[in-house]
């Protein structure tokens, strides 16, 4: 399948210009918290307006296994191109465009997290991953190994419980999940947004045993007692584009210090 036809379910059109780096995701678990506005808020910079679903922000926790990343016309370089990543993630808006902030990205490859880092402007520390799929679940167990950072581990087994399916428009589900840029800031302030583009997820409801998780508590973010929304994909093929900077500006939103904001529940 040519993804770049894919583009129905897109909220707006490709970004202009030819992609730079393809690379694909594997056994991917969603957990998903609301977390109170307030909280997230003092998490993510001022410069982004935090996106939120029936008035509550939401943070995600992502663990998956990456392959297949190379650049745009070159072969894969085996060094590089596959390890295993979780990050730590909310939702955002800018410039009339809702995205992902990463607040964290772990993986196991000293190698492209120094690569990612300058290029694609994420904040990723070093961590051991151990990764291990079977016909009945996947084992993910993470510990963060990073000089001078905050300690974060995540540990749990997960598995589908459901067929595929794709997120009705309007859902909580598809609000999580089909998001097509990322924003990141540099250590001057500066936004910026990088584009991408895949098909529309095939989610799978999920089971997951979460024995450790401090991945928030890292952030300052405590999440609540009760149970995640879970959710599974096999696989996902994304192209992704050059980081490009925007327009320096705070938003007024990110001025409130108390009250509750307006819900947004769509695009």
């Amino acid at each position: 399948m040519n993804i770049l036809e894919c583009i129905a379910h897109r909220p707006w059109p490709l970004p202009r210009g030819p992609w730079i780096m393809t690379q694909t995701w594997h056994s991917l678990l969603f957990a998903h918290w609301p977390v109170p506005y307030d909280m997230m808020r003092q998490a993510v910079p001022r410069q982004l307006e935090l996106d939120t679903y029936d008035g509550m922000a939401w943070l995600g926790v992502v663990a998956f296994r990456l392959s297949g990343i190379r650049m745009r016309a070159t072969p894969e370089v085996p060094l590089v191109s596959h390890f295993s990543e979780i990050n730590v993630r909310t939702y955002v808006h800018a410039e009339g465009k809702p995205g992902v902030f990463f607040l964290s990205l772990d993986a196991d490859n000293p190698l492209a997290i120094a690569i990612a880092r300058p290029w694609f402007r994420l904040n990723y520390f070093n961590s051991q991953i151990d990764f291990h799929a079977d016909a009945k679940e996947i084992s993910f167990s993470s510990r963060r190994t990073q000089s001078h950072a905050p300690q974060a581990e995540f540990h749990a087994t997960y598995r589908p419980s459901s067929g595929p399916y794709t997120a009705l428009a309007g859902s909580l589900e598809h609000w999580l999940t089909e998001r097509y840029c990322y924003y990141s800031i540099n250590s001057k302030g500066h936004l910026y947004r990088c584009e991408v583009h895949h098909p529309q997820w095939r989610l799978q409801s999920a089971r997951a045993e979460i024995a450790e998780n401090t991945m928030g508590l890292a952030h300052g973010i405590v999440l609540p007692k009760s149970r995640p929304l879970l959710h599974y994909a096999h696989h996902m093929k994304a192209l992704i584009w050059p980081v490009r900077r925007l327009k320096d500006r705070i938003p007024n939103a990110a001025r409130q210090t108390a009250g509750m904001p307006k819900a947004r529940s769509s695009y």
